[in-house]
């Protein structure tokens, strides 16, 4: 596989990783937009959003809450923070690898784009 984070999970490729379990890792983006700004990715490969299918629906939640227990973690749960997940150029998606951004540590604006 030619996926930058397949490779990136799989320890080919070095990130600096905040957290690992069976389903999911994260680390820090290389491009932050937010002094908080981590990226949540499965394990399993899944290009886009609509690749999502019906047994991967505890996969996306597991993501999500791990989102939600890193903004603790982080001390931005209180404060606020955004969970994102674009589809497709159009939306900003450049690695077609499904994965939320976390982004936290600033006032965020709507709308976002």
């Amino acid at each position: 596989m030619d996926c930058l984070f397949c490779k990136i999970a799989c320890g080919e490729i070095p990130a600096n990783i905040i957290y690992r379990d069976d389903l999911i890792v994260v680390f820090d983006d290389i491009n932050p937009q937010a002094p908080h700004h981590k990226v949540i990715i499965p394990q399993k490969h899944i290009a886009t959003l609509n690749e999502v299918h019906d047994e991967d629906s505890d996969l996306i939640g597991h993501m999500a809450l791990s989102g939600a227990m890193l903004a603790k973690q982080l001390n931005i749960a209180n404060e606020g923070y955004r969970l994102v997940l674009n589809c497709n150029p159009g939306a900003g998606q450049s690695v077609f690898h499904i994965h939320f951004h976390l982004l936290g540590g600033r006032r965020m604006n709507w709308p976002p784009g």
